[in-house]
């Protein structure tokens, strides 16, 4: 089999989703890990563009967005595949993981925010659960039907981000007596093979976070 790379950063939740399935494929890979803060020769030449993570790089060939990653790692490998069968299925999933990306700021902006304006991500990030937790999950066990597929992947953010992101900001978002649908969720995918023990440590995320945090809300003039 050709030699298959992945260039990431740690903290990085769209490089989960390309590692995620690669382990939910059965595929064996090297991981490099980048500096996002002093990008290397490798990063940059492999992603020209964008000069972002994740990039995969299969028998020389590289490329870049997660979701595009997913997309080719699913066409290549059919086996467990991430996709449903059924066309209508497929746009569905393509559906919410476009809207999870298109709305990714709404979700998490309340970890860098203080006062009025937290308030106010507090209550966007819970308007935009309340559609996952309704139109996207509903009674289903996962995203795309009875199994994982690419749309968990795509919210898989939830399952090991939000909570340090809460603890980060001092909030609760996603409480499970108002998500009670998307806490079963959480539950089912953190037990997967191939997602569970692969994910950041949480001590260190939170201490990412607080520093991030802290960065974003330093006053311009001090």
């Amino acid at each position: 089999m050709e030699e298959v790379k992945v260039i990431g950063f740690w903290t990085s939740p769209y490089v989960y989703r390309v590692t995620w399935a690669l382990n939910l494929k059965g595929i064996k890979y090297e991981y490099l890990e980048e500096d996002i803060f002093n990008k290397t020769d490798l990063l940059i030449r492999h992603n020209p563009v964008h000069k972002m993570v994740p990039v995969f790089v299969h028998g020389g060939k590289s490329i870049a967005e997660s979701m595009v990653i997913l997309e080719y790692i699913d066409e290549t490998w059919p086996q467990n595949p991430l996709l449903p069968n059924d066309p209508h299925a497929r746009a569905v999933a393509r559906f919410w993981t476009k809207f999870g990306d298109d709305k990714k700021q709404s979700f998490t902006r309340f970890y860098k925010a203080v006062g009025e304006d937290l308030a106010r991500a507090v209550k966007d990030a819970q308007e935009h659960l309340r559609i996952l937790e309704e139109h996207g999950l509903g009674e289903k066990k996962f995203f795309d039907g009875n199994e994982i597929g690419m749309t968990d992947l795509s919210f898989g953010w939830i399952a090991f981000w939000i909570e340090v992101m809460e603890e980060t900001a001092g909030v609760k978002v996603l409480d499970v007596d108002s998500f009670p649908r998307l806490h079963a969720w959480i539950k089912s995918f953190r037990e997967v093979p191939g997602i569970k023990g692969n994910h950041p440590d949480p001590s260190q995320l939170l201490a990412y976070f607080k520093g991030l945090r802290e960065k974003f809300t330093k006053p311009a003039n001090s």
